[in-house]
């Protein structure tokens, strides 16, 4: 995960190694083992102690690739991932046969916030048929394959589950 604090620039490998129960976790850092234990997360942020330091985190605001947090009180942008268009693009049916697959799925759980076509509209490979929004975090949704959308599934502040046909391309 890349990370920029006040134009520090630095990448860090983080995994969990273990969860041993009770919001407790074994993780590693940059090769490095910690402790973590999970004290409050909700929509607005994370209280945490990591290796016995207790730190909060408040969630200012979010998008595809990128989140604005304030950390200990020292303000801060994570660039969370550089290809997650690419990520999701591939897992909505962009990375199987060419022009194999009609169905158009929601990668992720969320809210609808637009759809940028209409039933019967000509759609090119990769441009963005919708924009869904979970966790404050927007991702656009882009089609698989060129094609006519021949039926929208889905409905402008509606919601979707991961794995939901968005549309049906042909």
């Amino acid at each position: 995960m890349d990370c920029k604090i006040e134009d520090i620039e630095g990448t860090f490998n983080g995994e969990i190694v273990e969860n041993l129960g009770n919001n407790e976790y074994v993780i590693k850092l940059n090769d490095r083992e910690q402790n973590l234990k999970i004290l409050n997360m909700d929509a607005r942020g994370i209280e945490f102690v990591l290796d016995q330091k207790y730190h909060k985190v408040k969630y200012l605001e979010s998008g595809t690739s990128k989140m604005n947090l304030v950390v200990d009180g020292v303000p801060m942008t994570l660039n969370l991932h550089a290809n997650l268009d690419e990520i999701v693009y591939k897992n909505v049916g962009g990375g199987g046969p060419a022009g194999t697959e009609l169905a158009l799925k929601s990668q992720i759980p969320g809210k609808v916030i637009s759809i940028a076509f209409q039933e019967g509209a000509s759609v090119k490979k990769g441009e963005a048929v919708c924009v869904l929004e979970s966790m404050k975090m927007q991702v656009t949704v882009k089609a698989h394959k060129d094609g006519n959308i021949k039926s929208i599934k889905i409905k402008e502040g509606g919601t979707v589950a991961k794995n939901d046909v968005i549309a049906e391309i042909e």
